[in-house]
């Protein structure tokens, strides 16, 4: 624990410290129910009161959950670590792990997974950007169950990720997405207000990719910007229709030393959707889950494949109604590859989420067949040799070490000066490469000596996938 640092150790210090932040934070009137904030995670003497205006906007309701995403200040690690244990400890209690929920969004994506990493274990602290929100919402809330989520980097492929799984895993759920950030450090009041600026202004407008602009430009800066962007895009897709910042501060209006700062922020998204009805929500599963491809739309994808090929073949339009499910109107990357009596046909895809799967699949049909430059364009009287082979892709994450590269699991994209190259997962297990092979001809297969993967600027990156 981290009481008795950034906050009082003492039970009823605690109580009354918190009382006393609350009762000079104001309620202020929102167009509906709140389904997310950003709150700082600073010691409670400089940040406490601008934590407050945002937990004071959550008086008068109930959540079953709440998500804490907060960043790694002690150690760094790849991916989010969702906390695998029984519970979180303050000097107000106890804070039950939702256990079902976090092994839920654990395991929907290989980059967040269960684990102590960046919480507690290994004889360091807990991480106190985490800890700080509990009492918090212990004082404002009473009693709920905690998902406590620290990404121990914030590359922007995983922060799409995580607002993915957040969205998929909370839908229908009366839960709550806490991001925790400071803003910019030890610069001049004017220039803190001037990097801070660049931020509000983007959460202001509530829109996490200008969020990731302004973070990767430097024009301005937020320890917890991975996690403020990605509950942005967990929020919107589940129903956040407005944001509204609460407070701004810098340590300099406590200790009126404005020659080196650190900026906070809060702020509340709001949804004017009906909660979910609560004895609807704990042990209740969705008829599906919105993040897995079932059978049905395996085999809607395949025949949408075919389809469209075929009206390519006979020069006719295709036209096709949107599918009624998510996960087919989700962008998602994905391949088509072709292949006659066991030999490849054709192979083209899309790696970014650029497009919605199905137009994706429709997309790289067409392209598989008519262009690929390997083989020349298909024929009518191939279409019905054809075997059609989709295979969907997750978003791409960046690996520090070769090491992380699983040999069947992972497929693999190299990155070095103007050249790239990418081969799917299934490609390394049918030749039985191992893992130096697979980088080898990955590089090759990138126009650069084999080798290349070693470069000191090669970006590797790797990825799965559901073949079908």
């Amino acid at each position: 624990m981290v009481a008795g640092s950034f906050y009082p150790k003492n039970p009823g210090e605690l109580t009354k410290a918190l009382a006393e932040l609350f009762s000079q934070a104001e309620k202020i009137p929102m167009a509906g129910r709140p389904i997310m904030l950003v709150a700082p995670h600073a010691g409670y003497m400089y940040s406490g009161l601008t934590a407050a205006s945002a937990y004071k906007q959550l008086s008068g309701y109930d959540f079953d959950t709440v998500v804490v995403i907060a960043p790694s200040h002690t150690v760094f690690f790849q991916g989010a670590s969702v906390y695998d244990g029984e519970a979180y400890e303050t000097p107000l209690g106890p804070v039950p792990i939702d256990i079902e929920l976090s092994r839920k969004i654990g395991n929907l994506n290989p980059s967040i997974y269960l684990s102590n990493k960046g919480h507690t274990g290994g004889g360091i602290r807990g991480e106190h950007s985490l800890e700080v929100h509990l009492p918090f919402l212990q004082h404002i809330l009473g009693k709920f169950n905690l998902v406590a989520i620290v990404m121990g980097e914030q590359e922007e492929s995983l922060i799409r990720v995580l607002g993915e799984v957040l969205a998929s895993a909370l839908a229908g759920t009366s839960s709550l997405i806490v991001a925790s950030t400071d803003l910019s450090h030890f610069y001049s009041s004017k220039e803190a207000g001037r990097l801070d600026n660049s931020i509000k202004e983007a959460v202001a407008d509530y829109n996490p990719d200008k969020l990731l602009r302004v973070l990767s430009t430097g024009k301005g800066e937020a320890c917890g910007g991975g996690p403020v962007a990605a509950a942005m895009f967990a929020a919107k897709r589940l129903g956040g229709d407005s944001i509204k910042i609460t407070r701004y501060s810098t340590s300099g209006d406590v200790t009126g030393d404005f020659n080196e700062v650190v900026g906070y922020l809060a702020a509340v998204v709001t949804t004017t959707k009906e909660a979910p009805k609560r004895n609807d929500l704990m042990g209740a599963r969705p008829a599906r889950d919105p993040n897995i491809l079932t059978d049905e739309d395996k085999q809607y994808l395949l025949r949408l494949a075919r389809d469209t090929i075929e009206a390519k073949l006979h020069e006719r339009e295709i036209t096709v109604t949107p599918p009624d499910y998510r996960i087919l109107k989700e962008p998602r990357g994905a391949f088509v590859t072709l292949k006659i009596d066991g030999e490849l046909r054709g192979c083209i895809g899309m790696v970014r989420a650029a497009k919605p799967l199905y137009e994706t699949v429709m997309e790289m049909a067409i392209s598989a067949a008519f262009e690929d430059p390997r083989f020349v364009p298909l024929t009518e009287k191939e279409l019905d040799k054809i075997d059609i082979e989709i295979s969907v892709l997750t978003p791409l994450i960046r690996m520090r070490d070769p090491e992380e590269l699983e040999i069947g699991k992972d497929g693999l994209m190299i990155r070095l000066d103007m050249h790239s190259g990418l081969l799917l997962p299934q490609v390394a297990a049918e030749h039985g490469w191992n893992r130096t092979t697979f980088l080898e001809q990955t590089c090759l297969k990138a126009g650069l000596p084999k080798s290349s993967y070693k470069e000191k600027h090669a970006e590797i990156y790797k990825f799965s996938a559901e073949v079908f």
